[in-house]
Order: C-alpha cells, then structure tokens, then sequence
C-alpha cells in the first residue's frame, strides 16, 4: 500500500528559535486511523499544522498525495488543501453564518448545488444533535455546540485526510464518544483520520488505531508500526 503522506527528516523551527519539531521519519496509509499523544509544548500543534499544509518545513522534506511539497507548484496548494479536514481547538467558525451554513461551507467551496447540499447537511445536523438549532450563529453556541458544528464541517465533504486537534475538550464524555464513532465511521469509508488528544480514555476505544507519541519534538514509534500499512479498525464497546 502506498503512503499518502510521508515525512522525512522533517524539522520545524519558528524564525530564529530553536526547532520545535526534529528529525520526523514516518508514513501515514490512506484508511488508516492515529492518535497523536504527548504532553503540552511536546508539538502535537506544530505537527499538525505541517500535515494541514498551514506550514512548510524548516528542513527535510514532506510528500503528499505523491507530491514532494518543497518542488511542488505552489498553485496546487489550495487543491491539497481541500482534501484535508481540519478541526481547530479554537473551532474558527464563521460568525456571521448559522451552524447550518458553518456546516455546509465546504460543499458550496466544491460547487455542489444547494439542493444536493440540503440532505448531508440536516444529517450532520441530526447526528450531533444540533438538528433543532441549525440556524443558530456561533455566538449564541455554547463551547461544546461550536465544537461540535466544527467537527461536522471538517467531515461533511469526505476529505481524504481529517486532523483534528483535541477534538473532544470541550464536550461532554457521551458526546466524545459519540464524535469518535463519527471519526471511525469516516475512518471507514477511506478517510486517514489524525486525532491529537490528552484523553487516553480515547485510545482504548479503538482496536487498530495507531498511536503517535511526540516528546520534545521528536516521534517515539518504538515498533515501526508508523512504517506499515495499519491494521483493521474495529470500534470497541462504548457502553
């Protein structure tokens, strides 16, 4: 199986400080499923921002897609970058758009007809429970209600990879669960889902996903396992 992203001896560093991120060797498989660990400053953001193309490398080089994104013509980017989900910890919601139209902004960016919009976007709607405020704004959302409409409009389009950074911080643990299957579900259908978390609870629901632990910037994979194609996915009881 070919990877779709592959990092090699990648760095990053901000301005003249010391790099934050070094040395990262690994490949992530399309269908595959992470979770990315390690305590706070370790840069599980900075890793992130680099998979969702908000960053380049300070050194080393990045291939997605099959594309080395150093040589790669930069008007591609914005294409790549509409093939990646990202949920943010501080959601980025449109403020003058209604969670409905939050949710349904990426299938208008692709194109897609406001009548063929419609039904996916009451779905997602219905299946965060937010079906009864779909023409609320952000504003009037609690913490939690925003992350949720966030999550939905990272996945609503299918993306072939979704990042999502401490997705489940601001909901309760019913819900965490609730959006995971959500991930998993995704995870399904094709998607390479990156979940950054503190919440180690998460890692023991799903049987397959593999775990990516930062430390000071650099990748502990102490089996290799972030070399090989992953292993079935099988959600665990969530009861």
């Amino acid at each position: 199986m070919e990877s779709i992203v592959n990092f090699d001896n990648v760095g990053l560093r901000y301005g003249t400080e010391a790099e934050v991120l070094s040395g990262l060797n690994f490949s992530l498989y399309p269908g595959s499923f992470y979770f990315l660990t390690g305590a706070s400053g370790a840069g599980k953001t900075s890793l992130l921002k680099l998979l969702y193309l908000a960053h380049m490398p300070s050194r080393g080089s990045i291939k997605m897609f099959g594309n080395d994104l150093s040589i790669m013509d930069r008007r591609k980017l914005p294409g790549f970058r509409r093939r990646i989900g990202v949920v943010f910890q501080d959601f980025r919601l449109l403020p003058h758009l209604s969670a409905a139209d939050n949710i349904a902004l990426p299938l208008r960016i692709a194109g897609i007809s406001e009548d063929e919009l419609r039904g996916p976007v009451d779905e997602m709607l219905s299946w965060i429970g937010l079906d009864k405020r779909a023409n609320a704004h952000p504003a009037t959302l609690s913490g939690g209600e925003q992350q949720r409409v966030a999550i939905a409009r990272a996945v609503i389009g299918r993306p072939d990879i979704l990042v999502a950074d401490e997705p489940t911080g601001n909901v309760d643990p019913e819900m965490a669960v609730r959006l995971l299957q959500l991930f998993a579900a995704l995870n399904k259908l094709g998607t390479t889902v990156i979940v950054a978390t503190h919440d180690v609870h998460l890692l023991k629901k799903v049987d397959g996903a593999q775990m990516m632990r930062l430390d000071k910037g650099q990748l502990s994979d102490p089996t290799g396992s972030l070399r090989h194609p992953p292993r079935p996915l099988i959600l665990k009881d969530m009861a």
